[in-house]
């Protein structure tokens, strides 16, 4: 909300100015898929946390393959009125993930920042690709259904390196049943003390969205994660508030983001690449 103090503001060219000034902050934003993700961006930036960088967004529109008319009595644009539009700076990606990259490289191509769900691309190749596109037009590039198992399982392996450090990829199997529409992905993995972890991503009809944990220690064995205070606001909001601050120059991206994304994706390439010449069981 813009608050004006009446000892500082004494006459109307100043509060003229002062409007201008609350202008050319906000920056025009729009989201681009309409799915759940997407529909929860909607719902974020139409409500953004008081006194947030988020206030400073203005939703322009959505973008969709489909033909949706308004929503929220937000207006359903073109994807080309969204690119060439001068009064959109930014767009916030929530499609399936093969169509990541193609659309990030648009949106940048076009002078746009961008915030893309994960994972960034398909490959570690193409991630590098879009991220020095982005080092080149100067804007910040943000990273969160198809594509191969360690892609979509993405969020679960970078979570593994946060807890255990760095990881070595020893061997993986893929079990695949077409028919059934069921795949199964055991990866066998090494902490940097050659300690041996299992990473197991399964997708199937039937199969509910949860992450089953098993840790054994010398002295016991973890099985799920203690409670912990819930957050005053969800992990969309948190990362739409990141992203907002980057893009009003509050939060830099640190040199240690970009490498922990891209060695989580090259760790992904590793096993796909892996398993690919390897036929499925």
């Amino acid at each position: 909300m813009l608050q004006f103090n009446q000892k500082n503001i004494t006459d109307v060219s100043q509060i003229e100015r002062t409007l201008q000034d609350y202008v050319i902050e906000m920056l025009g934003v729009v989201v681009v898929g309409i799915g759940i993700a997407g529909r929860v961006r909607i719902r974020d930036l139409l409500n953004p946390l008081p006194n947030s960088a988020v206030e400073k967004l203005k939703l322009m529109g959505f973008v969709s393959r489909r033909t949706l008319g308004n929503i929220e009595q937000l207006k359903q644009i073109t994807l080309e009125e969204a690119l060439q539009s001068d009064e959109i700076q930014a767009a916030i990606i929530s499609l399936e993930n093969q169509f990541h990259e193609e659309y990030v490289r648009k949106f940048l191509d076009a002078g746009k920042h961008v915030c893309v769900e994960f994972p960034l691309a398909l490959s570690l190749a193409a991630a590098y690709e879009l991220w020095d596109l982005a080092d080149l037009k100067g804007g910040p590039l943000d990273r969160q259904r198809t594509g191969f198992l360690t892609f979509s399982g993405i969020a679960r392996l970078s979570w593994l390196v946060d807890l255990f450090g760095e990881l070595n990829f020893k061997s993986a199997t893929l079990e695949e049943l077409k028919k059934q529409q069921y795949w199964k992905l055991t990866t066998h993995l090494h902490t940097k003390n050659s300690r041996p972890l299992i990473w197991i991503e399964e997708r199937g009809p039937g199969l509910k969205r949860k992450k089953c944990i098993n840790f054994q220690f010398k002295s016991d064995t973890v099985d799920h994660i203690p409670a912990v205070p819930n957050s005053p606001v969800g992990l969309f909001m948190q990362d739409l508030s990141l992203f907002a601050q980057k893009l009003a120059g509050q939060t830099p991206t640190e040199p240690s983001e970009k490498n922990r994304i891209m060695y989580c994706l090259g760790l992904a390439d590793e096993i796909r690449v892996f398993c690919e010449q390897i036929p499925p069981n």
